[in-house]
């Protein structure tokens, strides 16, 4: 009896968040987006640096790890494909109890602006048309263009969580997590292989639970954002494959779309220090507010919306 009371008493210690995984988007020969004045890759490193450092101050418990520390593709890997994959892999050999990566939005078009031309009026000209003996004059009408600046003014924040009706992909994601093995990409699409049923239904089973706790966590993110003054549009499930981390990681994981280094006013935010601390103290009340769900069992997702 008193070998399991301490057995129980330890369980109750053990912090529900003892091991974070901060990734920092992109990184080296790998820029994302890019801005008028900084790159997504190095906005994102700035921020997830300084997380790091807010979260160690304020959960000690908490054992921190970084997918990347510097401007190198993660693991020292030489391209894209084989650095998520170690991104996946280090999160689930750790047995990461969250995973966050940290991002900056973009638009298509050129940052900050670009010039467009319109139609302003119409004028006459003469031209010649035919040949040899039956060439002539013609007075055809031809549009007058002009040119105007137009700014790009997407701007806010949104939070991605793996899509729930991929259970398939993040269920194969958690059992190669349980026995750490790490994951094995079947192609250059990225997309798990999936194996016994057996092993599908176990994984769907856990990929509902990572579900509840990435929707929770993601609209905690969103209303601190909202809270400090920034537009959020919101929590989106993600169901295309270039989020590939949302699928491999067999835990709670959201991908932070911090702002628009596309728009000039929001990029400057984003490389301030103003901007950076203010976004470091709104994810870190999140995830606050979401280690004391946790602590207190409460996870009111069901009322929680998702954006398609």
């Amino acid at each position: 009896m008193f070998i399991f009371a301490t057995i129980s008493a330890w369980a109750q210690q053990k912090p529900v968040l003892s091991t974070i995984i901060i990734d920092p988007g992109h990184g080296g020969k790998d820029p994302g987006a890019h801005g008028q004045i900084a790159t997504e890759a190095e906005i994102a490193l700035s921020i997830s640096l300084k997380l790091g450092k807010v979260l160690a101050e304020e959960l000690p418990e908490s054992k921190l790890i970084f997918t990347r520390t510097t401007d190198v593709l993660p693991g020292g890997a030489t391209n894209i494909h084989d650095a998520l994959e170690y991104r996946a892999n280090l999160a689930n050999q750790s047995k990461g109890d969250l995973f966050i990566a940290i991002h900056c939005n973009a638009t298509g078009a050129r940052a900050g602006g670009w010039y467009a031309k319109r139609v302003v009026g119409h004028k006459n000209v003469v031209r010649y048309v035919g040949k040899g003996s039956k060439r002539r004059k013609k007075t055809v009408r031809v549009p007058i263009y002009e040119s105007y600046w137009v700014k790009n003014t997407r701007r806010g924040t949104e939070t991605y969580i793996w899509a729930a009706d991929r259970t398939g992909f993040k269920g194969d994601a958690i059992r190669e997590a349980d026995t750490q093995t790490g994951e094995n990409v079947e192609d250059s699409t990225n997309q798990l292989d999936l194996n016994s049923p057996e092993a599908i239904i176990r994984g769907q089973l856990y990929a509902k639970k990572y579900f509840a706790k990435s929707l929770l966590l993601a609209t905690l993110v969103e209303e601190e954002f909202e809270k400090g003054g920034r537009l959020s549009e919101g929590v989106k499930q993600r169901n295309e494959k270039g989020i590939w981390v949302l699928q491999a990681t067999g835990m709670p994981s959201i991908l932070v779309e911090t702002g628009f280094v596309t728009n000039t006013e929001e990029e400057q935010y984003l490389v301030s220090e103003k901007g950076q601390d203010e976004i470091v103290t709104q994810i870190v009340n999140a995830i606050k507010r979401y280690k004391a769900s946790l602590e207190g069992g409460t996870a009111p997702v069901q009322e929680m919306q998702v954006n398609p």
